[in-house]
């Protein structure tokens, strides 16, 4: 019986070994829905050249997934090791298992905030100048697990609008994402939509960062089409994740390397954020406890 119990030992030892060796083989990033394929593999091809020699990993790989929820998944699952997410994102994560993901850094804007707005937008050509254009007019949401494109509403667009939103509006939907929410504003299929922007600098310009921003230095879209509706309360940045089963050594490297990317390689580091921002900063799941309480009363998990 003892040889039983030790050669069982000795054999979830080598299984265990092996999935560490595995695990230095090959680092997995998951990237979130919203934008085209090609421009977020595109964005993120910096990462893939950077970080196998800083990880001591044969290859890092790209996982661009086609909304949200893709990535969410993942790290559920343990088959991703880093991503950057929406705080409503994290905290889906969180509230179906605390301990799959590490928090660990977030951005800071260029006015030294921690925070960005939900941005709602339509087109300037509608006459939708103010909320109370909007009463019994077609609302779209980015995504639904998205913090400004529809978690943040859902919560503070009543108090300004003073009723619910099912009420106020004739009908609301998803676009698919950010970029396609506002192509869709665009495109009329909403009156008006919400995305995200930093807040920081001016509206013609897309602000400093954000899907806006993004959008216009990509050249699918000028600001003098648009009308901003409304913002949101400040939002807590999203978080920088790792899987919490990750070696310590590698979230130690991992870390530091982020940390030291927009000095290192400034244009690496603005292609991955989309925008301007000074640095990272250190957080914890602590920051994000209002946007997972938020989400625990309003979605449920």
């Amino acid at each position: 019986m003892l040889k039983k119990t030790l050669l069982a030992a000795v054999a979830l030892m080598t299984l265990a070994g092996s999935a560490a060796a595995e695990e230095l083989k090959e680092f997995r990033i998951g990237i979130l829905g919203g934008e085209n394929e090609a421009d977020r593999l595109r964005n993120f091809q910096c990462m893939t050249e950077k970080l196998p020699s800083v990880l001591g990993v044969e290859k890092v790989s790209l996982f661009p997934a086609a909304d949200y929820d893709g990535v969410i998944q993942g790290l559920l699952g343990g088959t991703l090791d880093y991503a950057e997410l929406g705080a409503s994102g994290y905290a889906k994560i969180y509230l179906a298992k605390a301990d799959a993901v590490e928090p660990i850094l977030t951005t800071v804007q260029t006015d030294g905030s921690m925070g960005y707005y939900s941005i709602m937008v339509a087109r300037k050509d509608s006459g939708i100048t103010k909320l109370e254009d909007l009463k019994g007019k077609k609302l779209g949401f980015a995504d639904p697990d998205s913090t400004s494109g529809f978690l943040v509403p859902s919560v503070t667009l009543p108090e300004s609008i003073g009723a619910p939103v099912k009420e106020y509006f004739s009908e609301t939907g998803f676009g698919g994402g950010h970029e396609n929410l506002v192509l869709e504003v665009l495109k009329g299929t909403f009156d008006a939509g919400t995305t995200w922007g930093s807040g920081v600098g001016e509206f013609k310009d897309g602000y400093s960062s954000g899907n806006l921003r993004k959008m216009v230095d990509k050249g699918i879209l000028n600001m003098d089409e648009l009308n901003e509706i409304w913002k949101s309360p400040l939002i807590p940045n999203g978080p920088i994740v790792v899987r919490s089963t990750m070696n310590d050594d590698m979230k130690t490297k991992f870390k530091r390397f982020m940390m030291d990317l927009p000095k290192s390689d400034p244009a690496c580091f603005s292609s991955i954020q989309g925008g301007d921002f000074t640095g990272y900063t250190e957080v914890n799941v602590d920051f994000y406890k209002p946007i997972i309480d938020a989400r625990k009363a309003t979605i449920g998990g």
